[in-house]
This record gives C-alpha cells, sequence and structure tokens, in this order.
C-alpha cells in the first residue's frame, strides 16, 4: 500500500505539472500567438519585408493596395501611388509600412480560434482615414518642393491627409543613388512622422499660451518695437518696426521683440513646462508609427537665447504630426482627439479591427485659445488674405524658419477651421521655401478646400 501511494502521489505531481504547462502554454498562445505568426520573415504572411495579404483603402473605398496576389499591386494613379508610398511602402523595403505590420494579425485574417486559415484569410480590407485625393491634391501642391502637409478632424482624430515629398512612383523606382540633382534627398524618410524641424514664428501661438495663463490679463497692454532689442548686449532683430501695438496686433505682425519680452517674462522654466505639456518634447505613438520627439531645451540658457527660443528659433524643434494636434487643442477649447490613420479593418468578428477615440486631456484653458484663435483668426483676414480660404473661417500662423549657413528659411503654416462641419487642423512646412504666408498658405488652401470637398460629398 506504502508503494502504490508513493507511485500515485508521484503521478499526481506529473499530472499536476502537465495542467501546470498546459495552462502555461495556453496563456502564452493568447497572449502572444499573433507575434508568432505575424513575425516579420514569416513565410506564410510576408514576402520579403512586405506584408503579402489583404488590402488598403482609403475612406472612400480607392483602393491603395492589394497584396493578396503574387505581387502588390498599387493604385491606379500615378500621383496617388506617389502621395501615399510612405503610408504603405515601396516594393524593396527601402521604405517601410509600419501601419500594416501594426495590423497584420488582422489583414491576413488571423484569429485566436481560426488561427492564420480563417475563412476570410488573404482577403480583408484595412480602410485608412486618409482621402487619396486630399493626399494627390496636397502632393501636387508641393510642387517638387521637399517638405509636408497634414490634416485630420480634430474632433475624431482621423488623418485626412499625411504627405511628405519628394517621393517616387513605387511601379517606377527611379535611380536615387545616381541622382546628381538633390530631388530625391531624404526621400526615404517620412517628414511627417519622422523629422523633426525649426518651427519659426508659428512656435508664438506657444509663446502667446504661456504667456497668457503665467502673466495675466495681456489685453490692456502695449509692446513698442523699434526693430531691434538689445538684450544683456546681445541684439534681437525684428522683422521689421512694428510702433506701438497690442498683442493681437504683435501676433499679426509676428513681431520678434514682442515675443521675445514676453518669453523672458515668462522664463525659462515655465516655457519649458509649457512645451512640454502641448506636447512638443514628446511623441505620439500610434498605428504602429512614432513621431520624433521635438525639442525645447533652455538648460543654462541665457535671456537673448530664451527670447529667440519664444520666436520659435534657438535650437527649437518640433514634430509636424505633434504640432498639428496642438493646433487641434487650440480648435477645441483646450483638449482634442489624438491622431490615427487606421479607421478600420473589415474582417471576421474575431479579425476585424474598429478605432476607439483618444485625446490629449485638458491641456488648455478655453479662455486662452479662445483668445489665441481669435488672433489667429485675424491674422487670416488682416494678414494673409482670407480670399486664400473661401467660404472657410481659418485661424492661422505663419512662420519664416531660419536653418543657417546662408540658406533660404523653411516657411511653415498652421492653423484650423473654425466650422462644427468642418474640424480640421493642419500644418505645411515647406524646406527652403521662405516665408510661410507667401509659400505655405496657398498651399494650406488647396488641401483645406480638397478636405472640404471629400467631407462634403460624405454628408451628401
Amino acid at each position: 500500500m506504502r508503494r502504490i501511494s508513493k507511485r500515485t502521489v508521484f503521478l499526481l505531481i506529473l499530472m499536476g505539472i502537465l495542467v501546470a504547462g498546459l495552462l502555461f502554454f495556453t496563456a502564452r498562445y493568447f497572449l502572444h500567438a499573433r507575434e508568432w505568426v505575424t513575425f516579420q520573415g514569416s513565410p506564410h504572411v510576408y514576402s520579403g519585408s512586405n506584408l503579402s495579404s489583404g488590402r488598403v483603402t482609403d475612406r472612400s473605398g480607392v483602393l491603395l493596395l492589394d497584396s493578396t496576389g503574387e505581387s502588390r499591386v498599387y493604385a491606379e494613379d500615378e500621383t496617388i501611388r506617389k502621395a501615399t508610398l510612405h503610408l504603405l511602402g515601396d516594393r524593396y523595403g527601402y521604405i517601410s509600412a509600419p501601419i500594416l505590420t501594426e495590423y497584420a494579425d488582422k489583414l491576413v485574417g488571423f484569429s485566436i480560434v481560426n488561427g492564420l486559415y480563417g475563412a476570410k484569410q488573404a482577403s480583408n480590407t484595412a480602410v485608412l482615414s486618409i482621402s487619396a485625393q486630399v493626399q494627390k491634391v496636397a502632393l501636387e501642391a508641393l510642387s517638387g518642393y521637399h517638405g509636408t502637409v497634414g490634416v485630420y478632424n480634430y474632433k475624431t482624430g482621423e488623418i485626412l491627409c499625411a504627405v511628405t515629398s519628394p517621393s517616387y512612383d513605387p511601379d517606377n523606382m527611379p535611380d536615387i543613388e545616381g541622382d546628381q540633382t538633390g530631388a530625391y534627398d531624404g526621400v526615404y524618410l517620412n517628414r511627417f512622422f519622422q523629422i523633426a524641424t525649426v518651427p519659426g514664428s508659428i512656435f508664438k501661438a506657444l509663446t502667446a499660451a504661456a504667456a497668457i495663463e503665467t502673466l495675466g490679463d495681456l489685453s490692456g497692454r502695449t509692446f513698442t518695437c523699434n526693430g531691434t532689442l538689445d538684450i544683456e548686449g546681445d541684439t534681437l532683430v525684428c522683422n521689421g518696426t512694428h510702433g506701438t501695438q497690442t498683442l493681437t496686433q504683435a501676433f499679426a505682425n509676428s513681431c520678434n521683440v514682442a515675443f521675445g519680452q514676453l518669453a523672458m517674462e515668462v522664463g525659462a522654466e515655465a516655457m519649458e513646462e509649457y512645451a512640454e505639456k502641448l506636447g512638443i518634447t514628446t511623441s505620439l505613438s500610434f498605428d504602429g508609427l512614432t513621431t520624433a520627439a521635438g525639442s525645447f531645451d533652455l538648460t543654462d540658457a541665457a535671456n537673448f537665447e530664451i527670447a529667440w527660443a519664444g520666436c520659435g528659433q534657438y535650437n527649437d524643434l518640433i514634430n509636424p504630426c505633434q504640432y498639428m494636434t496642438y493646433m487641434g487643442v487650440l480648435a477645441n477649447g483646450g483638449e482634442a482627439a489624438l491622431p490615427y490613420i487606421m479607421d478600420r479593418v473589415e474582417g471576421g468578428v474575431f479579425a476585424g479591427y474598429e478605432h476607439g477615440k483618444k485625446t490629449t486631456g485638458r491641456v488648455l484653458e478655453r479662455a486662452t485659445t479662445d483668445t489665441i484663435a481669435q488672433m489667429m483668426r485675424n491674422n487670416v483676414v488682416n494678414i494673409y488674405g482670407a480670399w486664400q480660404f473661401p467660404d472657410l473661417e481659418v485661424c492661422a500662423k505663419s512662420g519664416t524658419a531660419e536653418v543657417g549657413d546662408g540658406t533660404t528659411p523653411n516657411a511653415t503654416f498652421a492653423g484650423f477651421i473654425r466650422d462644427t462641419d468642418y474640424p480640421l487642423a493642419f500644418i505645411v512646412i515647406i524646406e527652403h521655401g521662405g516665408a510661410g504666408s507667401a509659400a505655405a498658405a496657398p498651399i494650406a488652401g488647396k488641401v483645406l478646400n480638397a478636405c472640404v470637398d471629400v467631407l462634403s460629398q460624405e454628408k451628401s
């Protein structure tokens, strides 16, 4: 009996180990099966570095990519192929497609219950929030300039436009390595997500927010600009001689003297706090994408450097997607939806996906954003020309970002539409484009009007 008892205990221990192992494997399966099945390099899911299953369309159903056959089939329209290249990737893996990798399990039809070979395997469709037509208009409007255009709905978070230039046709790849013209410099970079760039005077919208919330009511204050401001032996040069002006007038004049003074009064510590709170120094992560982080570092900065930073220069850097989101915050009363591109994946019950809304949380007081929005509207009406945005209540700020080395400045332009039917925030950055109001504003006008056309068609 004693021997039988020992055997029973031994068998029970073995059974316990077996059950524990099965439970451990089952848990691991449910937690990691998607990763195991869809890892890059899997011959069942990838062809080289490209996902070999699923289809991708824009918000209107325009086919952007079909990977269900032996090779990739891109959009019929050449310009649309170029305009969506940095989102979908090319044939050879020079440009990746993290959005498709992130949702690979959904596109191949994998489910925990049915495994990889479900009823809809290799036929699921990803629907992106972008508009192929708007992408096309944006790339054509850039006219060969290196830069980026972004537009998103600050109520819902859906990105309608995320174009980067230069680009190329994935169906007719040029000799990039042999190019001597510079036309393809930085072509493998997604300038909307992957870079941080000097903002120039569009950054004054952040300096204004910090000043309004830390210095109190500025509505009755005036600033005197004589063209320069001497700061402890250094000279801050303005873009004009503006005389005595209110904050609204200084914002419209893009006065370096006024905003340099405000930045120094706010102080380095508070300016850094607002840059962090408004997302300038952090990254956004969504749909497998992680944006570049901007920079706003005033460690040991002298007063002249603080003033220059308040004008969007010194060592200031912004990521276009992140700063576009800040424009959404200004438009939406201090809190905005976070951006996204993958709207949904149409598939089986277990394989589908639909985006859920996320927000920034409240980062500014409504009174602050209302004041800045009104100043930005004044800019459009009295400086840039409302005629560039017919029938749209556009609020904006331009910038001319000095990038050193005696080169032509970058043109920047950012803002939003105040309209419940078309709640859109935007940013345009043109490398070496010159003045933002002259070079970037017309591009914004073309792209915003294209967005409105698309949204109007969806409502009808």
